[in-house]
């Protein structure tokens, strides 16, 4: 029995290394999209970084929804209510970032880009496992 125990770890841990692994290239196409928008938004559209970045992260927050949905987790069950716990995990991303920004760019002076893609990692790391406890339990 303890034998089948540790294998049932190991396999647990099998996969959550892979849900992890495909979370974490699911959320590159996210990054980059909401990246994208954010430059666009701020730098040629002129708009305030807070906005910016609350309509940047919310593109990039229903893109991942999707495709972590479709490929990660596998869930398609209860679409909408798995969505709103989603989009409230990415609401954490925001208010990180707002926080960030308000301490880096507002009081310390460092440039809004810069914070953006520092803030990115820790937001990343955060959000999996929200979602993987939460949102696709």
């Amino acid at each position: 029995m303890p034998e089948a125990r540790a294998q049932e770890r190991a396999a647990e841990r099998r996969r959550t290394l892979g849900q992890l692994i495909r979370y974490t290239l699911i959320g590159g196409s996210g990054v980059t999209l909401d990246l994208v928008a954010f430059l666009l938004l701020h730098n040629w559209a002129g708009m305030h970084e807070q906005f910016a970045n609350a309509i940047s992260t919310t593109l990039g927050i229903t893109n991942n929804f999707i495709l972590n949905a479709l490929f990660t987790f596998e869930r398609r069950d209860r679409i909408v209510v798995r969505f709103l716990r989603f989009y409230a995990v990415g609401l954490t991303g925001i208010v990180l970032t707002y926080l960030l920004f308000l301490v880096f760019t507002d009081a310390l002076g460092l440039d809004a880009n810069i914070v953006k893609v520092g803030s990115l990692p820790l937001v990343l790391a955060l959000q999996f496992v929200l979602n993987r406890k939460w949102s696709f339990a």
